[in-house]
Parts: C-alpha cells; sequence; structure tokens
C-alpha cells in the first residue's frame, strides 16, 4: 500500500487580522522566499480563517526547512505559529500530479469541506434544541421586550432548520433566482459540463427554481462549486445553487 506523500505546504497561524490580504501576502512571500520556490499563498478572510495562511511550496524540505527557521518569527508585533498543513493543497497536486489526480483531489477537498459544514449545522441545531439555547442572532439582540423579573417569556419553542448553506452533499442540486427566460435547454449548457450530469428539472408554474440531477455526489459537489454566484441572463442575476433539501 502506498504512503501518503509528503506534504510541502506549511501552516501559518497568529497572523496579524488587521492587516489586509494583499500587504500580509506580499510579507509572507519575502519572508518564506528564502526556503524555496513558492507555488501559491493562500489567505482567507472569513471569521473562522482570520490570522491564517497556507504557504504552499514546489518540495517538502522546503517547508520543513521554513517551519524550523521561521518558528515563532514575529510578523507585524505578533509571533507566526507554523505546522506542516494536513492534507496536499491544490497548487501541489496540480504541479506534481496528472489531470485526473488534481480532479479527484479537488472533489475529495470540496466534500469534506461541505460535509463539516453540514456537521457544524447539524451540530448547532442539537444546541437550538436544548432548554433555554438562543439563536446566535437573538442573543445579539437586546432584551427591551423580555418578560420583567427574570420570567421566562411564553411562546412557541425555537424550531431550528438547517440553512441551505450547510446541508450535506447529495447528488441533486437546488438552484434558486433564475432569469426567467432560462429553461431546460439554458440550464443543460451551464451545469450539463459537469461529470454525471442526468437531467434538469424544473418545477410547473414556478418560475426561478429548478433542480440539477447528477449519476454521484461527486458531480453535484464540483457543479456547485462551479456554479454557485454565477451571473445569468441579460440582467446577470446571481444565482444561487445548495444541495435538495432531503
Amino acid at each position: 500500500m502506498a504512503s501518503n506523500p509528503p506534504i510541502a505546504t506549511v501552516y501559518v497561524r497568529n497572523l496579524e487580522e488587521r492587516v489586509k490580504p494583499e500587504p500580509l501576502k506580499e510579507s509572507l512571500r519575502a519572508i518564506f522566499s528564502e526556503y524555496g520556490t513558492i507555488l501559491d499563498i493562500v489567505h482567507k478572510t472569513n471569521l473562522k480563517a482570520k490570522g491564517q495562511a497556507f504557504v504552499v511550496f514546489d518540495k517538502p524540505e522546503s517547508a520543513v526547512q521554513a517551519i524550523e527557521d521561521v518558528q515563532g518569527f514575529e510578523l507585524f508585533d505578533k509571533p507566526m505559529q507554523l505546522a506542516l498543513a494536513k492534507t496536499r493543497s491544490d497548487a501541489t497536486v496540480a504541479t506534481t500530479g496528472s489531470k485526473d489526480e488534481f480532479e479527484l483531489h479537488q472533489r475529495r477537498r470540496l466534500a469534506e469541506k461541505d460535509k463539516k459544514k453540514a456537521a457544524e449545522a447539524a451540530e448547532e441545531q442539537k444546541r437550538l434544541q436544548r432548554p433555554g439555547a438562543v439563536p446566535p442572532t437573538e442573543a445579539k439582540k437586546t432584551t427591551r421586550g423580555a418578560a420583567p423579573g427574570g420570567l421566562k417569556a411564553t411562546g412557541p419553542a425555537v424550531n431550528a432548520v438547517v440553512p441551505d448553506e450547510y446541508l450535506p452533499p447529495n447528488k441533486i442540486l437546488f438552484v434558486q433566482n433564475l432569469p426567467d427566460d432560462y429553461d431546460i435547454e439554458g440550464l443543460t449548457a451551464v451545469f450539463g459540463r459537469f461529470e454525471g450530469f442526468r437531467e434538469v428539472r424544473l418545477v410547473p408554474g414556478r418560475k426561478g427554481i429548478a433542480f440539477i440531477e447528477y449519476e454521484a455526489e461527486a458531480g453535484a459537489i464540483t457543479a456547485k462549486e462551479n456554479t454557485a454566484g454565477m451571473a445569468l441572463g441579460e440582467a446577470g442575476k446571481l444565482i444561487k445553487v445548495t444541495y435538495q433539501r432531503q
């Protein structure tokens, strides 16, 4: 059985969150370029990924040496904390592997990402079902309308529903906000280019929505990641693509 390929990506955390992405990436490149050829620097700005980045080298030994030498080095007055990434980056696989290997790597990564989102949403749903739990958006509101004397307000219990964006992957996509003039032929042109495409199903009497079915969830995952937020029609409407609720 073949062993896992060595990792050539450095995971960097404890970065200054107030620095804008481009200046931060330029600073990281200046520091880490001494250790080898950098294929990519990934810095995401979403809330959970703030203060983190990935530096992708072309060789694993460059990553190892960089971690050893740069560990604790202060950047913008904060000591960087370094470790090898847990998985290979897209840039590494694209450079060292075949086209099929790269596509498989991407599908696996996107599937893991979606499954993680679904698990987090399910955990939040369980939390909201516990007695006295308050949704995050409600917790931020003032208590001006609360019952006096600390009494519990009466009313229906919170009905926690997993948001569309966090539904677990399956082979059917639910597409919303479509231009009214988009028919089966137009949607097939958009979604039919992804592996395992099976059919487009419109909803009679309902404009702006459709279901796209694939033979397996791998095709749906790839299609979702490549079409979510795509602008369609003359007005450039941004479509919403999620997995079908089951």
